[in-house]
């Protein structure tokens, strides 16, 4: 008999547990839901702004050199009066003509450069001949100026384009050249090997082996070359020039006017940064970074 009033009183207590715990489930599940922690945007996604924080402090010091005397403004133009030139050109359309004309020439003047430069490079990285034969005139021609080369282009070529894309080309060989060269002559010689177990053609071996190997030496190269092309451009549109960015520069000191000077230095910087970012994200897609 005390053995079943014992029973009965564990049943009652495991159904009062039972009914207990579906009660507090029930509570829990009723309880309204907090929030998590917001999700902090990482930190990688500004790094590209990283970039943006040095020209924005030197204009600030810019700003505040020209306002308390140490520059006069017509040393150095404030930089409001400089974009509002830039703005006032813009919107009368003249800037963009400049721009275009500009443009135009660094992109035929660059792409026959690389293409020269490749050739060369690959003919004398490939062949000890050709090097000791070519590099040193070339390795001379190299450390001329680009204002050196402007009166023997005028001679050859005139006035016209041809003159300007020219001069552009020269800039933008000779690190095409010097970069392609080397990379060819550095393949290594466990890969040519490798060529000639599997009896690969000589056109063949360059197209599977040696071209690959020397790639990201030519995309340096042609990274160099466009950034020189810019150089060589101003130089260029000295050249009689009646358009282009170099001719507002050169018009700017002509008519006293330093804002034209200081917004046509800026948008060289800005378009050769621009076409710099260009080669270099084609090179991180072709070679990885």
């Amino acid at each position: 008999m005390a053995a079943d009033t014992r029973r009965e009183s564990d049943v009652s207590r495991e159904s009062d547990a039972r009914h207990g715990s579906d009660a507090g489930g029930s509570a829990r599940v009723a309880e309204p839901r907090t929030l998590g922690p917001i999700p902090v945007p990482s930190a990688s996604r500004f790094r590209p702004l990283l970039g943006l924080f040095v020209p924005l402090a030197l204009v600030v010091v810019w700003h505040a050199l020209v306002t308390t005397g140490v520059f006069a403004a017509y040393q150095l133009p404030p930089p409001l009066r400089v974009a509002k030139t830039l703005y006032g050109m813009a919107a009368s359309g003249e800037l963009w003509g400049h721009v275009a004309i500009t443009l135009q020439r660094v992109a035929l003047g660059a792409g026959l450069g690389i293409v020269v430069g490749t050739v060369f490079g690959t003919l004398t990285g490939l062949s000890r001949t050709a090097s000791d034969l070519l590099d040193p005139l070339l390795q001379s021609l190299k450390n001329i100026p680009s204002l050196a080369w402007v009166p023997l282009f005028l001679l050859w070529f005139g006035i016209g384009e041809t003159a300007k894309v020219l001069l552009i080309s020269v800039g933008a060989f000779f690190p095409v050249y010097l970069n392609l060269s080397t990379g060819i002559a550095a393949v290594d010689e466990e890969l040519l090997e490798v060529a000639e177990v599997y009896d690969l053609g000589r056109v063949e071996s360059l197209r599977r082996v040696v071209f690959p190997a020397a790639l990201p030496d030519l995309l340096v190269g042609i990274r160099g070359g466009v950034g020189l092309a810019w150089m060589f451009v101003v130089a260029a549109e000295l050249i009689a020039a009646s358009q282009g960015i170099g001719f507002l520069l050169s018009d700017g000191r002509a008519l006293a006017r330093p804002d034209i000077i200081v917004g046509s230095i800026l948008l060289f910087a800005f378009l050769g940064n621009c076409s710099d970012v260009a080669v270099k994200e084609v090179r991180n897609r072709v070679v990885g970074r």
